[in-house]
């Protein structure tokens, strides 16, 4: 496969990935300001932006206020403005620029679906919605790139890339949540946690409707069943590299970006959850920093020696 082609759909994979987990978590954070007259916005909208990446000096380059902070200028940041590299307008606009560059790989459907995501940004739709319906058909569209990839392409190497970009993204956007919410200390933080995850009934079920933090961590982090805890998506990022350049005669890993995540994944189950709860935003900042240096590792190998794309929020 081109190394041009390889690049564009891991890129797909991680763009699609980040625009639904940035939906996932403001739809929480607005409902929650919504809900609750108690709650401090200011707090909440730069635990906001520090989940997701964002510096002082981007907020203010952005013309944000840290100490004045609303959570309309956080959705115009996070959501709505396509000149802001970390909205979901940017998001979807790199997704589709990524498509057009695989286009001769992508099924029909699979770019079809990705260009009508896009279309509603540059015509003014998309930012005619307003929360929650923004979140809801975010995640929708989300949603259906990913089941029309499921359902339309060959599971070959260009497969495997889209895979291998929606787990790293997964891992890393899953590691900031756990770091915030850890650093918050407020009361019901886990709980929206889970629910940003969509992890909350299948957490209640796996417990048997038991909630403490303890659990909620241990859930988002160790559950090898949940599709969006850290363990999973870095087994499938694992799982991808393996198909792609894997040799089923030799032990042990055999680039640098499958031992990265590899030796991650391994300290991470291997370790007491006490150990890791007690010092959980450092643990969840290391995540971050593997997750960015298995990308360039990645880039290194397959992309032709290309830079690793300069994204706000991944660390890279």
């Amino acid at each position: 496969m081109l190394s041009r082609i390889a690049e564009s759909l891991f890129w797909i994979g991680r763009y699609i990935e980040r625009a639904d987990d940035t939906a996932r978590i403001l739809d929480v954070h607005t409902q929650l300001l919504l809900e609750d007259a108690g709650v401090d916005e200011t707090q909440t909208c730069r635990d906001l932006l520090s989940c997701m990446g964002i510096e002082p000096d981007d907020a203010a380059k952005a013309g944000v206020d840290l100490d004045a902070v609303t959570i309309d200028q956080v959705l115009r940041l996070l959501a709505y403005d396509p000149q802001s590299s970390c909205s979901i307008a940017a998001i979807f606009a790199a997704a589709r620029e990524s498509a057009r560059g695989a286009r001769e790989t992508l099924t029909v459907p699979m770019w079809e679906v990705i260009n009508t995501t896009w279309r509603p940004i540059p015509s003014g739709h998309f930012e005619a919605l307003r929360p929650p319906y923004v979140f809801q058909w975010v995640r929708e569209r989300a949603a259906l790139i990913t089941g029309t990839a499921d359902a339309t392409m060959t599971r070959d190497e260009g497969w495997q890339f889209i895979v291998l970009g929606r787990n790293i993204e997964r891992a890393d956007m899953t590691s900031r949540l756990l770091a915030t919410t850890a650093l918050s200390n407020g009361a019901g933080q886990w709980t929206s946690a889970l629910r940003a995850s969509g992890a909350y009934d299948a957490f209640l079920r796996t417990y048997r409707g038991i909630e403490t933090d303890r659990a909620a961590a241990e859930f988002l982090l160790l559950d090898r069943l949940f599709p969006r805890s850290v363990i999973f998506a870095l087994n499938r990022a694992e799982q991808a590299l393996d198909n792609l350049g894997g040799d089923p005669r030799r032990a042990g890993f055999q680039d640098e970006a499958h031992r990265l995540i590899g030796r991650m994944r391994a300290e991470l189950e291997y370790r007491a959850l006490t150990d890791l709860v007690a010092d959980l935003p450092d643990e969840m900042e290391r995540l971050q920093r593997t997750c960015a240096a298995a990308t360039d590792a990645i880039s290194r190998r397959y992309f032709a020696g290309a830079e690793a794309v300069a994204w706000k929020g991944v660390g890279v």
